[in-house]
């Protein structure tokens, strides 16, 4: 018989609902309660909490919200608690749940994993001549670093549990490392069982974004929509053969169906056949997703092939100062209006600029939302009266955005008619934060597990290194030619989900059936993709778009490089993390055969 543990995925970001801990431990079935709460900018937002008070730099409602309300039932049920929640200080909130602990008078003991934070290493990389791994960007000035953490792994966590925490808290890991560290320790796996490793990988990629797996952002949203305010945070049932059943609580809302999890596997992949971790190189193209029961997807054939040598490392550095405002413009010409209501703006503020002795903007950004414009076809509605137009600019100072947003505000009197908008407070200057990664062997990063005042080292080891060689990518079936074509919209025939790593976006395409694959594999190219984003895609790259194909879910995964204008926080655009590209491609049409739309009853254009 084989074995089975019970993981709930609890948050997906800092600031998720605090609805997802009590419900999922009235389900009453779980094992263990995994927290994902990091993301760069939010490095640097605890970065700079730490700096003004060293008693902060962690997600503090991870304490309050989370274990104030619930240690007494997670207590009572046994549940292991999983969180990378410490921030850039993990110690400081595992102190401030051992005080909750204490003051509830419960006998729970409290692990933090060390050893991610490199902020001290900061002069040696910059004298090594570190260069950015993506970009080849020159290491940072030293006084604009916010905080450099390396990714950490799975086995700290299982040594932690290993020693008898009930709560293990950790700085910067991988997302799915706290599923991954609960199966280690749970089912006593070694660094060399490479495919269950990449097994649990999987389902805690599934599991690191809460809801999104059960309904949430969901193609067919229209089949879940009245349930989503009571949906359900998503359950893992792993097997200690790495078989995974996603699920979630019985009689909460959304759904778990084979779509919403392909959709959550391709979500902010590159290649699929070299999803790196620190301790196993995944390969999700032959993944295979069975729909159980009701709510109930079974996941297999995930594959491991060694572990990358070294971790990824990524530094947040200040870059000056960025704001903007969205207008609404409506009436005749409402889009040339807006545009040019744009262009009047930083005409001025450029001028004040100059009398003020401060030098232009870095970047400037306007977008007409609901027509076509310079923004590209991706918005075309079509006979629109009525447009939003989001102006922005960075600058090195917050004086000179200053200037942006006192001018922008002088101009309501002076537009072209029909420009509102709801507004209460001005908007202020923020910091720009920017994204630097790199690669540190795994042999320079010392790893150390602190419990109830002991600390033991936990560095990695190497066994079999992975070699990006080795892979070779599958080839889509090709289409056979037929006479009599009809065009389709491509969600008619797929699944989509879009979104972000640094920079680069990822648009996952699934289709519906294995028989649509040929169709879309010989129409929904790469160049077609890079023809469609070209207004976003950055100028001279020799490949912006690259395209891997998954046959195991009948899958595309489209990976656009430099498309966010700097993703995140440092971006300027509407959608700086391109959660919408899927939207966009899904609207493109495919040709297919009469007698296939027929079969089954796609609606034709």
């Amino acid at each position: 018989m084989s074995k089975t543990i019970t993981i709930g995925g609890a948050s997906g970001f800092w600031g998720d609902a605090a609805l997802a801990t009590p419900q999922l431990l009235a389900s009453g079935k779980l094992d263990y309660i995994v927290y994902d709460y990091l993301a760069e900018i939010t490095m640097s937002i605890m970065a700079r909490a730490r700096a003004a008070d060293d008693s902060k730099g962690y997600a503090t409602d991870f304490v309050t919200a989370v274990l104030g309300r619930n240690l007494g039932e997670i207590a009572r049920q046994g549940v292991k608690v999983i969180a990378n929640a410490g921030g850039v200080n993990p110690q400081a909130c595992a102190e401030a749940a051992r005080a909750l602990i204490s003051e509830q008078g419960l006998d729970l003991k409290v692990a933090t994993v060390l050893g991610d934070d490199l902020m001290e290493r900061r002069d040696s990389f910059a004298a090594a001549g570190v260069r950015e791994m993506f970009s080849g960007d020159t290491f940072p000035d030293s006084e604009r670093i916010a905080s450099i953490n390396a990714y950490l792994g799975a086995f700290p966590i299982a040594q932690a549990l290993d020693s008898g925490a009930d709560i293990v808290i950790t700085g910067r890991c991988v997302d799915s490392a706290v599923t991954l560290g609960a199966c280690i320790h749970a089912f006593g796996w070694q660094r060399e069982d490479y495919d269950r490793l990449a097994q649990a990988s999987l389902a805690g990629h599934l599991l690191e974004c809460g809801t999104q797996a059960t309904g949430g952002n969901y193609t067919d949203w229209e089949t879940v929509i009245d349930t989503l305010p009571e949906a359900g945070y998503p359950i893992g049932e792993v097997s200690d053969n790495g078989d995974v059943v996603i699920t979630k609580p019985q009689g909460t809302g959304g759904t778990v169906t084979v779509g919403t999890v392909a959709e959550q596997m391709l979500y902010e992949i590159g290649d699929p056949q070299a999803y790196l971790l620190p301790d196993v190189a995944c390969d999700f193209s032959e993944v295979s997703l069975e729909q159980d029961a009701q709510d109930r997807v079974l996941v297999r054939g995930a594959r491991g092939h060694g572990a990358p040598a070294g971790y990824k490392v990524s530094a947040t550095y200040a870059d000056g100062f960025r704001a903007g405002h969205i207008w609404t413009m409506y009436g005749r010409d409402a889009d040339i209006k807006a545009e040019r209501l744009a262009e009047s703006i930083f005409s001025r503020a450029r001028k004040i600029l100059k009398q003020a002795g401060l030098q232009d903007f870095s970047e400037t950004s306007y977008e007409v939302i609901g027509a076509e414009s310079h923004y590209g076809p991706a918005r075309q509605v079509g006979n629109v009266r009525e447009v939003d137009v989001k102006i922005a600019a960075k600058h090195p100072s917050p004086k000179g955005i200053g200037v942006l947003l006192k001018e922008m505000v002088g101009m309501a009197l002076t537009a072209p008619p029909g420009l509102t908008g709801f507004a209460g407070a001005r908007a202020k200057p923020s910091p720009v934060v920017r994204l630097f990664s790199m690669i540190v062997p795994k042999d320079q990063v010392q790893i150390s597990v602190q419990s109830e005042g002991e600390t033991v080292a936990c560095n990695d080891e190497v066994l079999d290194a992975y070699d990006a060689g080795e892979a070779v990518h599958h080839e889509a079936p090709e289409a056979v030619g037929e006479p009599d074509l009809v065009d389709v919209p491509l969600e008619a025939l797929a699944w989509g989900r879009s979104g972000d790593k640094g920079n680069k976006a990822n648009i996952g395409i699934i289709s519906r059936r294995p028989e649509f694959v040929p169709y879309i594999g010989a129409q929904i190219t790469a160049d077609r993709v890079v023809e469609l984003f070209c207004h976003f895609l950055a100028a001279g790259q020799e490949t912006p778009v690259e395209r891997f194909y998954m046959p195991g879910p009948s899958a595309f995964n489209f990976l656009l490089h430099d498309v966010l204008g700097g993703g995140g926080i440092a971006s300027l655009r509407a959608d700086p993390q391109g959660k919408g590209y899927a939207q966009v491609l899904l609207a493109e049409t495919v040709q297919v055969p009469r007698l296939l739309a027929e079969k089954h009853e796609l609606n034709t254009l």
